[in-house]
């Protein structure tokens, strides 16, 4: 059974920094894309990051590009997301999930994602 579980979010003010982790069981991350999307109350899902599995290719919603760092641990079945410099937009619940691909100006998601975790940004 493939499950995704998030952790790490939390409560941080601006300019602050939260790293993020999925931790994949039943099935080797090193084979698929994966990455992170978040939901906003009352916004539509964005997002946020894909890593390639085939070529290490990273990509970022410009949204967040420059402040956030992408990047997977294999051997821990583990991926990461290094988020700085946060601003009170940034609040939203993170996703992790894969088949993640980058379409025109967005990064689409295709499989099912773990639970979340909650990113709060206070001003």
């Amino acid at each position: 059974q493939v499950q995704l579980v998030e952790s790490g979010g939390g409560l941080v003010q601006s300019g602050g920094s939260l790293r993020l982790s999925c931790a994949a069981s039943g099935l080797t991350l090193e084979y698929y894309n994966i990455g992170w999307f978040r939901q906003a109350p009352g916004k539509e899902r964005e997002g946020v990051s894909c890593i390639n599995s085939a070529d290490g290719a990273k990509y970022y919603a410009d949204s967040v590009k420059g402040r956030f760092t992408i990047s997977k641990d294999n051997a821990k079945n583990t991926m990461y997301l290094q988020m700085n410099n946060l601003k009170p937009d940034d609040t939203a619940v993170y996703y992790c999930a894969i088949d993640c691909a980058p379409v025109a100006a967005q990064i689409l998601f295709y499989g099912a994602p773990g639970k979340g975790t909650l990113v709060t940004v206070s001003s």
